[in-house]
C-alpha cells in the first residue's frame, strides 16, 4: 500500500493570523516527524588521536557534533545518520577507534 501525508487546512481559518500560526506550526511538526524517519541518531566517544579518521567515516545533516570531555584527549561526537547505514557504519567506527556508541531513535528532525 502507498500513503502519503496531506496537511488540509479551511481557506476561511487560513486567512485568520492567529489560525494560520497554528496551522504553520502543526506543518512545522508533521515535517519534522516525516524527516525523522529512517534516521538515527549517534553518539560516541573518541580519542583524540583517532578524531580525524572517525570524522571521515560519520555522514551528517550538515556536520557532525564534536565537544570535548573533561579528558582533554577524548571528544563526544554525535550526528544523525541513516538508519540502514549503521550495521556497516558501527563496526568501521569500532575499528577507527570510537567507544561508547549509542545508536537511539528519532521522533522529529527540524
Amino acid at each position: 500500500m502507498k500513503t502519503n501525508t496531506q496537511l488540509i487546512a479551511n481557506r476561511a481559518a487560513w486567512e485568520e493570523p492567529w489560525k494560520r500560526k497554528k496551522i504553520e506550526q502543526i506543518k512545522t511538526m508533521l515535517v519534522g516527524s516525516l524527516q525523522a524517519m529512517g534516521k538515527v541518531g549517534l553518539k560516541l566517544n573518541v580519542p583524540k588521536e583517532n578524531l580525524e579518521k572517525v570524522m571521515s567515516l560519520i555522514p551528517a545533516l550538515r556536520s557532525p557534533t564534536v565537544s570535548g570531555l573533561s579528558s582533554e584527549d577524548w571528544f563526544a561526537v554525535e550526528s544523525i545518520v541513516s538508519a540502514k547505514g549503521t550495521r556497516e557504519l558501527i563496526p568501521l567506527l569500532l575499528e577507527a577507534g570510537a567507544e561508547g556508541i549509542i545508536e537511539y531513535p528519532l521522533n522529529k528532525v527540524i
